[in-house]
């Protein structure tokens, strides 16, 4: 059995050439077999009215007075047509009378030939048609009774299909040329066809094979038909997709490198400016070891939270899913900040905590809500007060962390959960926090809100109050099927 071709240019030719030529081959079928099957009934009504006319002749002889025989014997002498032979036949096959062709004699041969395949085993009495090949070719036979002075006789008819064979055989050239030569003109007309039609995707193929990480801007040609048109717009899309992921890359890694930058030189010049000098005293060791593990303490942070961010994005970070209570996460946390809103003179205010039992994962839980207490801590003002409430409404468990800070810009509160973004650039970094203050808290809490099944949105920002919210499904059900689903 022959593969199927893997080229689509010529399956397309092989279906046009055989949707053509399937129908083409019924055709002259269907066409050949009505053609010879009009040329037999033809030719049997031309026998027939052809013995009807005899057997007429033979009556009206008859009357004229000579007896039966030489009724016989003149009507065949008188009645005689083209190249049908007649016989008349008693009850036992033996020939009366006979009459070749029109200016033929008579052949005995031939008679015998009529009564052999008359009387062949399986024949049905008279009347009746049949076909029998001869030396001479096929022939076609017609018999029928006749009665006369009470005696049964049988006129019989054999007329040549020699002229019907050669029609047909006409016919049949007709169609071995003609029906190859319309499949050949359809297989290079499906050829054509498909050439023109694929033509689009040549087209988007030899532009996609151009495009690579250095030059993702570019987009396929929209042209075609519609199928065509939405093709490229799919893998437009797609492009626009890549482009964006590609840029979020460089920018994260860019950023990444900033960001570590900065407490990696801290490390490196605290420790060159240490081993410069060679006397120095405890004091100043001190000083310069503490500096050294500040800024370590500040590229563990970020490590640990790209590391995070990185297995989310890639699936890969399982939740250690426990029943737990989220009050007593929200009071735990609340009371590992304390120290540090103290210290900056905040007052921290945990109001409205109502019994929150969750499925979830308490590690992860914390960290988000120390990273949103963290932010809400650096951007309150000294005497500020940070409010935390848990609530019920409905089938989600409701935890808000107000405070009393300047408030985000309009243009940054968009922009506020991407990773490395700081609504201020300025702003000097509190190292005495949970969180790295490189922009990657907020980032993270909300992948941490996703994985839950829940949100974390900026619910309001304004000079004096800014509130974030974190939301939980109570459902059980819907915290399952979406973790299955991240």
């Amino acid at each position: 059995m022959f593969p199927w071709p893997s080229s689509i240019r010529v399956r397309l030719t092989l279906w046009y050439s055989l949707l053509l030529a399937v129908p083409l081959a019924a055709f002259a079928l269907v066409s050949y077999a009505a053609f010879s099957r009009a040329l037999v009934s033809g030719t049997d009504r031309f026998i027939s009215e052809a013995l009807e006319a005899f057997t007429r002749e033979l009556g009206a002889e008859r009357r004229a007075g000579p007896s039966l025989e030489q009724a016989m014997l003149s009507t065949v002498r008188e009645v005689r047509f083209r190249e049908l032979h007649i016989a008349i036949f008693d009850s036992t096959w033996d020939v009366v009378a006979a009459a070749g062709p029109k200016d033929e004699a008579p052949h005995v041969v031939e008679d015998q030939s009529i009564a052999a395949a008359l009387k062949a085993p399986g024949n049905a009495p008279p009347p009746v048609m049949l076909t029998v090949p001869t030396s001479a070719g096929r022939q076609r036979i017609h018999a029928q009774p006749f009665v006369a002075d009470n005696r049964t006789f049988i006129v019989a008819g054999q007329y040549p299909l020699r002229e019907s064979e050669q029609m047909m055989g006409v016919v049949r050239r007709m169609f071995g040329i003609a029906i190859p030569l319309l499949v050949l003109i359809a297989a290079i007309s499906g050829w054509f066809l498909a050439q023109r039609s694929l033509a689009p995707v040549g087209s988007m193929a030899n532009h996609a094979a151009e495009i690579s990480a250095t030059n993702l801007h570019e987009r396929l040609p929209v042209a075609g038909g519609d199928e065509f048109v939405r093709l490229a717009k799919v893998i437009n899309d797609l492009l626009d997709r890549l482009q964006r992921s590609f840029e979020q890359q460089r920018r994260f890694m860019a950023d990444a490198s900033h960001e570590l930058r900065t407490p990696t030189a801290i490390v490196r010049t605290e420790a060159d400016v240490t081993l410069s000098r060679e006397h120095r005293g405890e004091s100043e060791y001190r000083d310069s070891v503490r500096i050294i593990r500040d800024a370590s303490r500040r590229m563990a942070r970020i490590v640990d939270d790209l590391f995070l961010l990185a297995r989310a994005d890639a699936g890969h970070l399982v939740l250690r899913r426990a029943p737990i209570y989220l009050e007593e996460v929200v009071d735990s946390s609340s009371r590992s900040v304390r120290h540090i809103a103290d210290q900056k003179g905040v007052t921290l205010s945990l109001n409205d905590l109502v019994e929150a039992p969750v499925d979830g994962d308490a590690d992860l839980l914390g960290r988000l809500l120390l990273n949103l207490l963290d932010n809400a801590i650096k951007h309150s003002p000294p005497g500020g007060t940070i409010r935390v409430t848990l609530s019920r409404q409905g089938s989600d468990y409701h935890v808000s962390v107000a405070d009393e800070g300047p408030g985000i810009p309009e243009a940054a509160r968009e922009r506020v959960f991407e990773r490395f973004f700081r609504a201020d650039e300025a702003r000097v970094r509190d190292e005495s926090g949970h969180t790295t203050g490189a922009g990657l808290g907020l980032a993270i809490s909300r992948r941490i809100a996703e994985l839950h099944g829940g949100t974390l949105t900026l619910v309001s920002s304004r000079p004096g109050r800014t509130e974030f919210r974190f939301t939980i499904p109570a459902d059980q059900a819907g915290i399952e099927a979406h973790h299955v689903t991240a």
